[in-house]
């Protein structure tokens, strides 16, 4: 689900990186609002959050939520920074480091960040707002902007255009791939949403330890994707020898 690109995506692929990639920024989102107060995947309420604070002359507070916006920022163009190196060596593994960056942030505030509410929330939240740019823009470059998993609202807009498509498309074609692309829409609507669940039911027994099940879930989620790829290699060797 991380190794294939462009023509050689299938729905399939899209789904699957859709479900585990939903499901973390789903608890992300959750945890991280609980912990700080904050929105932690996504930045259309920091920007209007900022434009409020520089009229009312809170300059300081103004930055806080530029530095949200900033964050997220960085991580999408860190994310893709990375990939275009990785890609003129081996674009097999470009999902490598920027997975295993989120990975390293998401155990890191899960294990230490309780300790960062009390001396520096902001911390948290820009730790986790880069992450969510790290993931973003990697399932974004991965799946040809198919599958974004970190905010809802252009999904909904896109679900509502597609379902009022289906009273007009009657080809066959044209019917299956809207099908298609409904059924991807709801599958990260679903797992974004089992995430938010999942994530307020751990951080009501474990505060920010929840974000090390969501770091777990990446963690397991790329070893299989790596398993599975060595298991296609092995059976091509059995086949051509």
């Amino acid at each position: 689900m991380f190794r294939h690109q462009g023509k050689t995506r299938t729905l399939s692929h899209n789904l699957k990186i859709a479900s585990l990639l939903s499901l973390v920024a789903g608890i992300v989102n959750v945890a991280g609002f609980f912990a700080v107060q904050r929105l932690t995947t996504n930045v259309t309420g920091h920007f209007a959050f900022f434009v409020e604070e520089v009229f009312k002359l809170n300059f300081w507070q103004g930055f806080v939520y530029f530095l949200y916006i900033f964050f997220f920022f960085l991580g999408s163009f860190v994310s893709s920074f990375l990939i275009e190196i990785i890609s003129q060596k081996d674009d097999h593994y470009i999902y490598v480091v920027p997975a295993s960056i989120e990975c390293l942030i998401l155990f890191t505030i899960g294990f230490w960040g309780q300790n960062l509410l009390i001396k520096n929330p902001n911390t948290i939240a820009c730790s986790l707002l880069f992450a969510m740019g790290l993931q973003n823009s990697l399932v974004t470059t991965i799946s040809n902007a198919s599958v974004r998993t970190t905010h809802l609202t252009g999904l909904f807009t896109d679900l509502g255009i597609e379902l009022s498509q289906l009273f007009f498309y009657k080809e066959r074609e044209q019917k299956h791939k809207l099908l298609s692309s409904i059924k991807l829409r709801l599958t990260i609507i679903s797992f974004f949403f089992i995430g938010g669940i999942l994530g307020g039911i751990l951080y009501s027994k474990m505060k920010l330890h929840a974000l090390i099940f969501a770091a777990a879930a990446l963690v397991l989620g790329l070893i299989y994707d790596n398993i599975k790829f060595r298991l296609i290699q092995l059976r091509r060797k059995l086949k051509s020898s």
